[in-house]
């Protein structure tokens, strides 16, 4: 197997635009550490965060816990999705948003190949700007992607039934 196309680094520095954040439907899957912070940072109960911020996603082996979105009126009519904690002044969370956020775009689907690399570009004007990212620096985001999981229900529990001390495992 040949060295991977990031082998010698990327050039990569987040231009706070907020691509990632808005427009498109997507997931934001979160683990354990993400909902830890955030319970923390908005002093709210895992029953209360689950009704205001999340929706359950069916990933095939349970039901993952991502972040919801808000959706709004976009360009021409279309649709448009946001995430939950997006606002006119960027991430409320910022400084506690999720691994998946914090990543981004160091995820395995886009550093598979230079193609999809280049082919985020399009969404993202950080991408081929700012400081050169290492291939050590990238393979720490994807190993930490991959370490922290994603919070996941069995199929048929009800989540409000959970509280963080179990789900967090405290």
């Amino acid at each position: 197997m040949g060295e991977p196309f990031y082998a010698s680094g990327l050039f990569f520095g987040c231009e706070r635009c907020s691509s990632c954040c808005r427009g498109d439907s997507g997931f934001v899957f979160l683990s354990k550490r993400d909902l830890g912070k955030l319970l923390s940072r908005l002093g709210l109960d895992f029953k209360s965060f689950f009704r205001d911020y999340c929706i359950l996603v069916d990933s095939g082996t349970g039901m993952a816990l991502s972040l919801r979105e808000n959706v709004r009126e976009g360009n021409k009519g279309k649709k448009e999705y946001d995430c939950v904690f997006w606002t006119n002044d960027g991430c409320a969370v910022y400084e506690d948003r999720p691994v998946q956020c914090s990543t981004y775009p160091f995820w395995a689907s886009i550093m598979d190949s230079a193609t999809a690399w280049k082919g985020e570009s399009r969404f993202c004007p950080g991408i081929g700007r700012g400081e050169l990212r290492s291939r050590e620096y990238i393979e720490e985001r994807l190993y930490e992607r991959r370490a922290v999981g994603t919070i996941s229900f069995a199929y048929g529990v009800d989540p409000e039934c959970a509280d963080a001390d179990t789900i967090l495992g405290s």
